[in-house]
């Protein structure tokens, strides 16, 4: 019992030490430069988004492919230079519905799909937004089910693959 006290006591003052220099390094610290994108290239990423998981009330997915587009734009890389496609498969396909069809997805009469109005704003930004037709025809939806201007491809995977193998930087994990 003593030597775990001498042990924690010990750990206690070097974390107190640690911090104090820390501390005292910190303050004769080298100012560091900023690695920023080129504001001139053009870039090019594709989004693998099937998760049904929300961020903001809206398609996680759609909520970071949005917040890359501030990203840029922040050093200096307008929309226009972005070539971005949006995958959508998965449980995240419900995202791309009209409220109608949302409704049923989701089992609420009373849903409004909120993920409706930052995939119009992705789209007039020139982002390609896609859906799975797999995951369409396993749940029962059709063209008409889907939002304005969302591009319908055969299935997620062969048009993820498509883009890498095009050079399209993967962006998943949504």
């Amino acid at each position: 019992m003593r030597y775990t006290k001498f042990i924690c006591a010990m750990g206690c003052a070097l974390g107190l030490a640690g911090a104090a220099m820390a501390a005292e390094a910190g303050a004769a610290a080298v100012e560091r430069p900023l690695v920023k994108v080129d504001p001139q290239a053009r870039y090019r990423a594709v989004y693998d988004i099937h998760s049904g998981d929300t961020a903001a009330g809206i398609s996680k997915g759609l909520y970071f492919a949005r917040g890359l587009i501030e990203a840029f734009g922040k050093q200096g890389v307008a929309p226009g230079q972005l070539d971005i496609h949006l995958v959508m498969h998965g449980d995240a396909a419900k995202f791309l519905l009209i409220d109608e069809t949302y409704r049923t997805a989701v089992n609420d009469p009373f849903a409004v799909n909120l993920s409706a109005r930052v995939t119009q704003d992705l789209l007039d930004l020139g982002v390609h937004v896609e859906i799975c037709h797999s995951a369409m025809k396993a749940m029962g939806w059709t063209a008409s089910d889907v939002l304005p201007g969302v591009t319908i491809v055969h299935d997620g995977y062969t048009r993820l693959i498509k883009l890498e193998n095009d050079g399209y930087a993967y962006i998943g994990g949504f």
